[in-house]
């Protein structure tokens, strides 16, 4: 009987590793061709691993929460379910150097001041040090739930200070021991201190085992993150760490464009199959200005400003369980807004059913984000790194404003919404952000509402 590997399958081309987060099958249990056998993640999205052959599971070489490589063998099948069920089932431990040790002679011990959850999994760079940090500590780090930041904070013992594979496991088995009072000599970590255990007497690191992390007052309900705002959180800060951000702030006069779809709706949907929102205007809007201006379609890499050839705008999309997502319209320069409309609503109903790839949410090169879906006039978005601008909408609110006419001014009931960018100042000058934004502003106003779609 044939033995096939099931290997952690390629999920992008950006993404270099999946965490496993459930086992459909276990070893014993058959399995038919492209039945579902387990569930991973990436920090984008969860997918599905269908089985590669019919057969029975013989080996399970990877554990829920683990964290594996693309290409990697995780379980084997073994063809032939009359000789396999036979068989006694095999669940080998996996050959992999993340198992923290709780056998370590010292370690650090974390005091956490306030409540802060950290668990996440960290950037797969240097960080904002330009420390360098091996493969196996980043997937160690990630697996453990040690942030960038906290990464950044480990004293290394390696060659030029780096973190070795030991100082990882000792700070995370030392910071799961418990919490110590703060002593001279102990290392500032933000909210956190760092102290090396062998300075603790032994009775001391018995009675700081049997203390919470943190102690809360008053009348509370304590919610785990789930992973999702886990990566969420990190991403963020790690964004704000990143780039310094800059927020310019205009309004547009859209009352043509609201009264184009009005009049346009019902007749596109019976035509095109699908619902023309206010989302592929704006995103046609945007591309338009990025052409003008090239410089806000980069990013940044060390010293160097890459130039995105291709626009691929992502568009936030909140999901039912509150977090957002970002998926992203590849080459939206090419599309006409029949073709915009269509990939938006499709992309925004695979987000919330669950059912996006993980291509789906890489690439992007610019992001927009509609803050008015939640009635909110205006907002300050945090740039989606490596990406260098965002632009925010607002509600579309009817105000009385002032219409200038060759023939006087007058006061008119329009339809106005106020635009928002946040962007990198290392490279866009408020000069050039100002600018941009203000031509997305004038590209909504000068709206044909005469056009064809």
């Amino acid at each position: 009987m044939a033995v096939v590997d099931l290997i952690m399958p390629k999920l992008g081309e950006s993404i270099m590793e999946a965490t496993i987060l459930k086992w459909f099958k276990q070893p014993g249990d058959t399995v038919q061709m492209d039945e579902t056998v387990l569930e991973i993640a990436t920090d984008k999205v969860d997918s599905e691993v269908p089985s590669t052959a019919a057969g029975v599971i013989e080996e399970i070489l990877y554990k829920v929460n683990d964290v594996v490589p693309i290409g990697t063998v995780i379980a084997r099948i073994k063809t032939g379910a009359a000789e396999s069920t036979s068989s006694k089932p095999v669940v080998s431990t996996p050959v992999k150097e993340q198992t923290t040790s709780h056998k370590v002679q010292e370690a650090v011990v974390v005091e956490t001041v306030q409540h802060q959850t950290s668990n996440f999994k960290p950037q797969t760079t240097n960080g904002s040090s330009n420390r360098f940090y091996s493969p196996l500590v980043l997937n160690i780090a990630a697996s453990e739930g040690v942030s960038m930041t906290e990464l950044e904070n480990i004293p290394g013992t390696g060659n030029e200070g780096r973190v070795t594979k030991k100082d990882i496991l000792q700070y995370v088995s030392g910071r799961k021991s418990g919490v110590v009072s703060r002593e001279p000599g102990a290392r500032s970590q933000g909210d956190t201190m760092v102290i090396p255990v062998s300075k603790i007497q032994p009775e001391q690191q018995q009675a700081t085992s049997n203390q919470q992390l943190t102690n809360y007052t008053g009348n509370v309900e304590i919610i785990e993150m789930d992973r999702m705002r886990k990566l969420i959180a990190d991403h963020m800060v790690r964004s704000k760490h990143t780039s310094p951000h800059v927020t310019s702030f205009t309004e547009a006069d859209v009352t043509n464009l609201v009264m184009w779809r009005d009049k346009v709706k019902k007749d596109f949907e019976k035509r095109e199959g699908t619902k023309i929102t206010f989302t592929p205007l704006f995103v046609e809007a945007i591309v338009r200005c990025i052409k003008k201006f090239p410089l806000v379609n980069c990013s940044l890499d060390g010293n160097k400003i890459i130039v995105k050839k291709d626009i691929n705008i992502g568009m936030a999309t909140a999901l039912p369980s509150g977090n957002l997502i970002v998926p992203v319209i590849k080459n939206a320069d090419q599309l006409n807004l029949v073709g915009l409309a269509k990939q938006v609503n499709s992309l925004a109903d695979n987000a919330r059913n669950g059912r996006l790839k993980a291509d789906d949410t890489t690439g992007g090169t610019f992001t927009m984000t509609n803050v008015g879906t939640f009635g909110s006039l205006m907002g300050t978005p945090i740039i989606n790194q490596p990406q260098v601008a965002i632009l925010a909408v607002g509600a579309i609110k009817k105000r009385p404003v002032v219409i200038e006419t060759p023939h006087g001014d007058s006061i008119a009931i329009r339809h106005m919404m106020y635009l928002s960018m946040s962007y990198d100042h290392r490279i866009v000058d408020g000069s050039l952000g100002a600018t941009f934004l203000t031509a997305v502003a004038k590209e909504l106003e000068n709206f044909n509402g005469e056009r064809e779609y």
